[in-house]
């Protein structure tokens, strides 16, 4: 998550050692939170998704911050399309591709969910690539992350998809959070952050290392080593690749919370969007993942093309520097499409294209209509 309201974000500090609060959780954040045989809470939840009637209090440094960015990143779009080196091109996307598994297989799968280990040598890594990204530090970024799977679509969500899709989108970031943001992220253990030296690190020095990584050398590395004019340099795989990278991200919180199916649970409003998966490297079958969020796959299906993130993780686990990746069993998943999923699962049904010949050959059809 990008900058934010630091007086606000400072008060969020926790001590270790906490235990999580226990009371209105509406979803999972780690495998032991479930406590139905089919992953789900025992109680019914949706009645406590709300967005209270306040007035919004803007933060006006991070609205015309985010203008700056974005009418740049326009014309910093054009420039890459018309302008820019083909080497500038493909630095930008390189920088994209990092960032975003970063994000992705860094902060979220590894340090919020706890879906797989890491050695130090691939943390180290995916601190580096999460730096580039600038979407805050790592410790800060999974603690809301938990904060919005534990308290999911509430007022202590931080971008509550109930208040809208521009407030999910970008909104929460141009105004001071909800008192119960604050007041959920003091209940959170988040005594493994604290014990990685590595993200502490990060954390101890963001405001030294994010510039680097962000904008100084993305800017300079052209200009530097293969001529690039400074404009180019600034507007393209600077302000374009990170704004672009921004609202991939967003939209898993926005356009995944509001647009798909939801054959996992019907009940919630996390939709199976590919669009958004495709842009963040897996991370669109998000009404699987608020389901399951301890898969490290952040979906059921594992094709590579659509899931980016987990063929990273699955590279690095073939030659030992992840290791302990959890995914769900298909009994499970069964059963939780059967209860509560909206019919749009493409197993287990007639016309599934997994379904074997021998199955189609002796299935019997009564009451077949005659054409």
């Amino acid at each position: 998550m990008p900058p934010r309201d630091i007086s606000i974000s400072d008060t969020l500090e926790t001590v270790e050692g906490i235990k999580p609060e226990t009371s209105k959780q509406t979803g999972v954040l780690f495998e032991g939170d479930a406590d139905t045989e089919d992953c789900a809470l025992s109680v019914d939840v949706t009645q406590l998704k709300k967005a209270e009637n306040r007035k919004l209090e803007l933060v006006w440094r991070n609205i015309i911050l985010f203008s700056y960015v974005h009418v740049a990143a326009l014309y910093g779009a054009y420039l890459f399309l018309f302008q820019a080196k083909w080497a500038t091109v493909f630095f930008s996307i390189f920088l994209y591709s990092i960032g975003v598994l970063g994000v992705t297989a860094g902060a979220h799968r590894l340090w919020a969910h706890r879906s797989y280990k890491a050695k130090w040598p691939l943390r180290l890594l995916l601190i580096i690539f999460n730096t580039c990204a600038f979407q805050d530090a790592a410790f800060h970024w999974v603690r809301d992350h938990r904060v919005h799977h534990k308290f999911s679509e509430t007022d202590a969500d931080p971008h509550n998809a109930t208040r809208g899709f521009f407030f999910s989108h970008v909104g929460w970031l141009l105004c001071k959070k909800h008192p119960d943001v604050v007041a959920k992220g003091k209940s959170l253990d988040l005594s493994d952050l604290y014990a990685d030296p590595i993200i502490m690190f990060q954390r101890k020095h963001y405001y030294v290392l994010m510039p680097l990584a962000c904008f100084i050398l993305p800017t300079v590395i052209p200009m530097y080593m293969w001529n690039e004019s400074f404009i180019n340099s600034w507007l393209v795989p600077t302000l374009f690749r990170w704004c672009f990278l921004l609202n991939a991200t967003w939209c898993v919180n926005s356009a995944a919370h509001k647009f798909g199916g939801r054959p996992y649970d019907k009940n919630i409003n996390p939709s199976e969007n590919v669009g958004v998966t495709v842009f963040t490297f897996g991370e669109g079958w998000h009404n699987y993942h608020h389901v399951f969020p301890w898969d490290y796959k952040t979906g059921e299906w594992g094709n590579y093309s659509l899931n980016l993130t987990t063929a990273f993780i699955d590279f690095f686990a073939k030659i030992g520097l992840a290791y302990d990746l959890k995914s769900v069993t298909p009994n499970i998943i069964e059963k939780r499409v059967k209860r509560t999923g909206d019919g749009t699962h493409a197993t287990w049904g007639w016309g599934d294209k997994d379904l074997s010949t021998e199955d189609k050959e002796n299935v019997i059809v009564s009451n077949k209509k005659n054409h």
